[in-house]
Parts: C-alpha cells; structure tokens; sequence
C-alpha cells in the first residue's frame, strides 16, 4: 500500500513537470518509463539490485545511467530515475509507469478497455465493435481484443473497475438463479 502511495506521488510529480512542456513531452516521458519499467521486467535481477538496501544509492545510480543510457531517454526522465534512486525508490518505477500512463490516459481523454469474446473477431468486425463503444463513451477507447472459450458466446467488456457481461455463460447463470428462486 504505501508503495503504491509513493508511486503515485512520484507519478503525478513527473506528470506536472512534463505538463509544463505540453501533451508531446508528457507522452515523450510516459514511453521513456515505459522502456525503461518493460526492461526491469525482462530483467528481474535489476528489481533485485534496486531494492536491495546493501548496494549504495551510488551503485544503483551508475546501473540506471547505463539503463538510461541504452534506451535513450529524455534527459526529464534521466534526471527523475536519478531522484530515484537518491531517494531509494528505483524498486517503484514499475508502479510509477503504471500510475503516469494513468493520468497521461485521462489527459489524452483515452478509456482503456478489455473485450472478451468466444471467438475471434475478424478485424472489420473489432474496429466495427470499437466505434460503436467510443460514440457510446464520447471518449477515445484504447481496447484490447481477446478470446475466452469459457463465456461460450456474446461478450465480456472490462473498462476500469467496470465489467459489462453481456456473455451467453452469464445469462444461463441469470436464468439459472431465477428458475431456482421460482420466478
């Protein structure tokens, strides 16, 4: 829990930093952390050494230079990842990632979203699916596509802490539950 509190913070500090720069700077940063949490989870041991109390705020300065140094990213992010690990909060960056694209969404006025159907959906039909859902919101929808066999048809639609389940295997529940009941 309080991980999660010092990475929004951290989060929302490098937000209003790039706000000052405009919308390009603020999705510059939010790909740079992206890179740079993608490679701490490719390379576990890089967690290990960043959360590790015994290695210096020295040592874990010079792994994330190299880090930064190999992505290539804006000196705002090189700077923030060096605040980082001042501060002993490199182990956060993950969190941090997550949390920044969350306010780049809300700032971009993007909703992400999951679609879940029983069968692939040819790619007309998704982008058919899409538009619909969008004119709905009034807002950009980033959606991802995928397949669960279990639903057994109709969809399942995820966006935030909302589900929508309009699927064949919760409508038998329903029907289920009301036959029981004797309605």
């Amino acid at each position: 829990m309080t991980g999660n509190i010092v990475a929004r913070r951290y989060a929302r500090a490098l937000f209003a930093l790039g706000a000052k720069s405009g919308v390009g700077e603020l999705e510059k940063c939010g790909g740079d952390l992206a890179a740079l949490a993608e490679a701490l989870d490719k390379a576990p041991e890089l967690g290990r050494i960043f959360r590790n109390p015994i290695i210096t705020a020295d040592e874990k300065r010079s792994v994330i230079l190299k880090l930064v140094e190999k992505y290539g990213v804006s000196a705002t992010v090189r700077n923030f990842c060096l605040l980082l690990a001042d501060k002993g909060r490199l182990s956060n960056l993950s969190d941090i990632q997550s949390f920044y694209g969350v306010l780049l969404d809300a700032e971009k006025g993007v909703i992400r979203g999951e679609l879940m159907t029983a069968v692939e959906l040819a790619e007309a039909k998704r982008a058919q699916v899409k538009a619909a859902l969008e004119q709905q919101a009034g807002r950009k929808l980033e959606l991802t596509f995928s397949v669960n066999k279990d639903i057994l048809g109709g969809v399942v639609l995820k966006v935030g802490d909302r589900v929508l389940d309009a699927s064949l295997r919760a409508q038998l529940g329903i029907l289920k539950d009301n036959i029981k009941r004797g309605e």
